[in-house]
């Protein structure tokens, strides 16, 4: 259990030097206990450098969350750690403060790697590296794959303190004797049941060879299927475990299902967009070929829309990744390429067009939204065929999805921007959104299609009637787009 510490000596009794910092706007939106239920323990207790503090400030970190409460004393110590808990509840600064803490500066080697399963996730966690550590002159690298070898050699041959990248490129540099692992003492796996299925777990068991054995490893994750047991079993030491996952679903994530058939799906998720107050929403399809072609279809009805999927060249990927990052586009289509560990903060909507073969990836898809204890909802569009595994889901996770309402309570996934003392009526919205809210009853979906049930069609989904394709106007609606030719995946505006 990790124990509140005195305050160190870097952090003296005066707090001038907080008077510089410059944080960004505070956050008001209201969070649920998977990130409030802490202990009371403050960044300042965990014998942090002051350099770091800074950065942890200026990143607009308050508090630690329960996570980074439980972690990052246990991580100062240098004792393996197997840590799991929810998506969204700031797993990746649970290691990456640990990771800085340790990091000498004036020392010209790697001192931490850090390795995650997709290249989206690297050039995440290299930022929230560089935010953190902005005050402590760390020098951190970020590698990928899809990139050639040669920028990445002329990298290295500088100062690298903080390694970021994915298995293969990390092997590829340290088997060129180009990245030196030899005297990095702290290895961490983001992510970690998909680093260890049998897709990395061939490149995992060779880059554990180029690290010293005296190393700090930790794992984090959402999920632990049996093949961590045995990684944890063979190559840690005694590892502290954490596990925060009392339930798998986000509190903050409400969850809905529309019963459609195949031919409607694009209806429907049109009615969704007239009628939902969407920030921004990610859009999952099971395939790259269904990708573009609902992308295709988003963009003809008048939203603007970007898509991502494996298939696509890296540098396209990362400037869809980074323009919707920072807003350029409210929707974006995609495979399971995104569903680990990406945090967009600004989306509060989850459309599964294609409803997912299992609960893992369930689980990670519908965690895009509601970060960090903030509210989202996730929409299931759900065929004849999904029916079993709706409720195959349902029971693995331990949860329910409700039919759709015709009428979606937008004090389940539209938070308020100001302080709450400033707006009353703010504040009676925020009680009701915390209250049960009346759902529909539940309908079961048929084990079998009868003659009266096709002649019926699918229920519980209102559409329009007559319905127009919406366009631009001075709502916020962002501008149709169209796409230039030979640059895939990424929409320009008119």
């Amino acid at each position: 259990m990790a124990q509140q510490a005195r305050p160190s000596s870097s952090t003296s009794n005066s707090d001038a030097w907080k008077s510089g910092l410059r944080p960004p706007p505070k956050d008001y939106r209201p969070q649920t206990e998977d990130v409030t239920a802490t202990k009371g323990v403050e960044f300042e207790d965990m014998y942090l450098r002051r350099e770091l503090l800074m950065g942890i400030y200026e990143a607009g970190f308050e508090k630690p969350s329960p996570i980074q409460e439980e972690a990052i004393p246990i991580a100062l110590t240098k004792r393996d750690i197997l840590a799991r808990a929810k998506n969204g509840t700031g797993k990746t600064a649970a290691f990456v403060i640990p990771s800085l803490q340790q990091i000498d500066v004036n020392k010209n080697k790697i001192q931490a790697l850090l390795l995650v399963p997709t290249r989206e996730l690297a050039l995440q966690t290299s930022q929230v590296c560089k935010t953190l550590g902005k005050h402590m002159g760390v020098q951190v690298m970020v590698t990928t794959g899809g990139t050639t070898l040669k920028d990445d050699i002329m990298r290295l041959s500088e100062t690298v303190h903080v390694l970021v990248g994915t298995p293969g490129r990390i092997l590829d540099l340290a088997g060129k004797n180009v990245a030196d692992l030899s005297e990095c003492p702290v290895f961490v796996m983001d992510e970690a049941d998909k680093l260890l299925s049998p897709e990395f777990a061939p490149v995992m068991e060779q880059l554990l060879s180029y690290l010293p054995k005296d190393r700090q490893v930790m794992l984090f994750s959402a999920t632990f299927p049996m093949i961590v047991k045995d990684f944890k079993d063979k190559h840690m030491k005694s590892p502290y475990e954490i596990n925060l996952m009392d339930e798998l679903t986000l509190r903050g994530v409400t969850q809905y299902y529309a019963y459609v058939e195949e031919r409607q799906k694009v209806h429907c998720l049109n009615t969704l967009f007239s009628k939902l107050q969407i920030n921004q929403s990610i859009i999952f399809c099971n395939s790259t070929n269904r990708v573009e072609l609902l992308a295709k279809k988003v963009t003809e009805l008048g939203y603007s829309c970007f898509y991502s999927h494996a298939k696509m060249l890296q540098s396209h990927r990362n400037r869809v990744f980074h323009d919707f990052r920072n807003g350029v586009c409210r929707n974006l289509v995609c495979s399971d390429l995104l569903t680990r560990g990406i945090d967009i903060q600004a989306v509060n909507v989850v459309i599964n067009f294609d409803f997912p073969k299992n609960s893992e990836t369930y689980l990670h898809r519908i965690g895009r939204s509601g970060r960090f204890g903030h509210l989202g909802l996730a929409i299931n569009l759900v065929t004849y065929e999904d029916r079993f595994n709706l409720y195959k889901i349902e029971q693995e996770l331990g949860t329910e999805i409700q039919p759709i309402p015709q009428t979606i309570d937008k004090g389940l996934y539209v938070a308020p921007t100001s302080p709450p003392e400033e707006n009353e009526q703010q504040q009676q919205q925020q009680q009701k959104a915390k209250q049960p809210q009346p759902q529909p009853q539940r309908q079961a979906l048929p084990p079998a299609v009868s003659p009266a049930q096709q002649r019926q069609g699918p229920a519980q989904v209102v559409y329009q009637s007559n319905p127009q394709p919406p366009r631009a106007n001075g709502n916020g609606i962002p501008q149709q787009v169209q796409y230039q030719n030979g640059y895939r995946g990424v929409p320009v505006a008119r």
